[in-house]
């Protein structure tokens, strides 16, 4: 048997943009429901759920972790998701997971772009949600704009539960509009009793819209009211779980997460109006595939089912190892027991399993249908696995994350850490699905990709703290290529006498423009034996190695053909080697002579924002050298650029797009081809490239 009833268990998740107040909220929850002795302060670092350093520097959560609470003999898994744009994609896996969230909104600043985002992941999964209005307290908070914002942003209607008791310094508390109470912070201590006088008339105003909605979503509710009866409490607040759970509109409760005021309210309205796992399996069944056969299968929210975990974040943890974050959707699991990962199709180990409060481990023996933990140390399982019964195995979906969209070029500090920095990576990397690790061969450079520049300062900083691998970071080299516009014939002759045996090798040759795109062609049109057969593969050689390096600035050179029609040898003095040393020679000379041009990678690129950036946004890519292949409506409201950009000028636009659309914008992009370099651009690279060259 588990621990908890599966329909005593609430999975929420905290989501909203950075800096509403999510991680405040869990830390006041925590304290009202006495899981802690005192109230810790993000300020001041001291919160239970962002524990890492990175985070306590930043004041910024960065990546999810998890807390619980129990209330009223009711199980709360809180999950504290990132809201900064860089690390949002976290937040989608934990939706994955939960039955519920509770969206925070700011009194001050309302819905920002990432509220939005995440507001659409929850919608993804079905997930019922209400609102916390918070920061009530702060100057310039106003609940009615706020709720104006949810509307509007949402497009649901949000329907207050719990209204304000004034605003900024004026702020007291709230009143419950569900039992008629008041509660207020008297000496720090929030006490209840009745609705102050002065506030009736606004009271009644927003009871009397709850019970409306209430009566309107039931059409026998709707014939008691409209004959003048009045809803018993009961009704209310059956009314009140079943249009959340329907999302037929938004419940919405407010408070100020630092004052700890609203925080109970809050507790007592996820218990009431976000699912259980067995509602929630209602809503959105627990649908997973058989591994054999590929058949769908269903499984329900019970301890007597077959077991069904669902892996959803990993962390690399330097001294617990592996630490492996997951759900029971079915079944039971036990500590030390052994389970089947379908999704590798591998057995492994379950060791000691744990509740997390924060980075604080509750030993547990037994975990249930809708219980979240962690186990460390297991050796084949990732992000997105399924862990099973090895008799009735499952598969359940996995979160797709998005393509990382910025690439940095990565070094050692100290030489000869390449190795030491290759295993630090790969523990990261197994935590960060965002996070892709590649080698440019070309540029003999190792490349680290991810979702922003605060993305991989923070994955570095995390690297150098944990595994004490300090790496550098700059801008990756963009791959220009050489070709030539025009045709050329030289000759290419090594000649070396040095005492004894000499070097002889000597071509002719004559280059011409291919098609973009085309390559590298090599003609040999040797008559009469110029050329003995077994040197011919020797000049290819030279060319091509010569190629490879470049000519003008040293990048490869591309799309051309080379064809060798004459040349000449000594019986004693001739080699492969100086026939190779002859056809590079002739390379060289010959691409001089041919009109050299430089090429660029030219991206494919989607970029998808709201209507209102459309110009700013096609001006800013005319300004690099853009071409706008055509826009597209999308839902929502939102444009879909299709654009052809030159790399050099979209190695950083993930910032710049973040800037121009206050954080709505999306790209992506792919390589789609390369283009001749502007003269005046072209001239500035190879400049740049000798001046490198001749420092290094």
């Amino acid at each position: 048997m588990s621990n908890f009833e599966t329909g005593n268990i609430r999975n929420v998740a905290m989501i909203a943009h950075s800096g509403a107040g999510k991680t405040s909220l869990v830390e006041a929850m925590l304290f009202s429901s006495g899981m802690t002795d005192r109230l810790g302060n993000v300020q001041d670092g001291t919160t239970v759920t962002d524990f890492e350093p990175e985070e306590i520097d930043r004041k910024i959560t960065i990546t999810s972790s998890l807390a619980f609470c129990d209330w009223n003999k009711y199980r709360i898994n809180l999950i504290d998701t990132p809201g900064f744009i860089n690390f949002i994609e976290d937040t989608k896996g934990c939706l994955r997971v939960v039955d519920g969230a509770v969206i925070l909104v700011s009194a001050i600043s309302g819905v920002k772009a990432e509220t939005e985002k995440v507001w659409k992941y929850a919608c993804e999964y079905e997930i019922p949600r209400i609102v916390f209005i918070n920061k009530m307290d702060k100057d310039t908070a106003n609940f009615e704009r706020a709720l104006d914002e949810i509307q509007r942003s949402f497009e649901t209607e949000p329907i207050p539960l719990q209204i304000p008791i004034g605003s900024g310094e004026s702020f007291s508390g709230i009143i419950d509009l569900v039992h008629m109470k008041a509660f207020t912070l008297n000496s720090n201590k929030i006490t209840k009793g009745e609705i102050p006088a002065e506030l009736s008339a606004e009271t009644d105003k927003y009871r009397k819209k709850l019970i409306e909605k209430i009566a309107e979503s039931d059409d026998a509710l709707l014939e008691k009211y409209l004959e003048g009866n009045e809803l018993t409490q009961d009704e209310i607040v059956a009314g009140i779980k079943e249009g959340s759970l329907s999302r037929k509109y938004i419940p919405v409760s407010c408070g100020a997460a630092t004052k700890n005021i609203g925080t109970t309210n809050l507790m007592d309205t996820i218990l009431l109006c976000l699912p259980s796992p067995v509602e929630m399996a209602t809503i959105a069944p627990i649908r997973g595939k058989n591994p054999k056969d590929n058949a769908e299968i269903l499984r329900k929210p019970s301890d007597t089912e077959p077991l069904s975990a669902y892996v959803f974040k990993t962390i690399a943890d330097p001294y617990a190892g592996k630490l492996s974050l997951f759900r029971v959707y079915s079944g039971v699991l036990k500590a030390d027991s052994n389970v089947y990962n379908s999704t590798a199709d591998t057995k492994e180990r379950i060791g000691q399993v744990f509740y997390l409060q924060g980075k604080k481990h509750v030993p547990v023996q037994t975990l249930g249908a809708g219980e979240i933990a962690v186990v460390a140390k297991l050796k084949e399982t990732n992000t997105g696995d399924t862990l099973s019964d090895d008799a009735k195995p499952i598969i359940l979906e996995k979160v797709t994350f998005a393509n990382p969209i910025i690439s940095y070029a990565i070094a050692p500090k100290s030489k000869g850490d390449e190795e030491k920095v290759s295993v630090a990576l790969h523990k990261v990397l197994e935590e960060d699905p965002t996070l892709r690790f590649s080698r440019d061969e070309e540029a003999k450079e190792m490349l680290i990709s991810g979702m922003g520049q605060v993305h991989i300062e923070v994955m570095l900083e995390r690297l150098k703290r944990r595994f004490g691998v300090e790496i550098e970071m700059k801008t990756p080299k963009i791959p220009y290529r050489e070709t030539i516009r025009g045709s050329a014939t030289v000759q290419g002759k090594y000649k070396k006498q040095s005492g004894g045996k000499g070097q002889y090798g000597d071509c002719h040759i004559t280059i011409e423009p291919l098609p973009r795109g085309a390559g590298f062609e090599f003609v040999d049109k040797i008559v009469g034996g110029a050329i003995p057969r077994q040197y011919i593969p020797a000049v290819e050689k030279g060319i091509i190695e010569a190629m490879h390096e470049g000519v003008v600035a040293g990048y490869q050179t591309v799309d051309l053909r080379v064809t060798l029609f004459d040349g000449s040898y000594h019986t004693v003095d001739s080699s492969e080697m100086a026939f190779k040393i002859a056809g590079s020679m002739a390379i060289k000379k010959a691409v001089q002579e041919a009109k050299p041009a430089l090429l660029e990678p030219i991206m494919k690129t989607e970029i998808t924002i709201p209507e209102e950036s459309l110009g700013a946004i096609i001006g800013d890519l005319n300004s690099k050298r853009g071409k706008v292949q055509g826009v597209e409506p999308q839902a929502g409201g939102n444009q879909k650029i299709n654009a052809l950009v030159p790399m050099a000028e979209m190695l950083t636009y993930a910032n710049q797009l973040h800037s121009l659309t206050s954080g709505r914008g999306l790209y992506s992009m792919e390589f789609s081809h390369y283009e001749e370099v502007p003269a005046h651009l072209a001239q500035k690279i190879v400049a740049e490239k000798q001046e490198k060259e001749k420092h290094a």
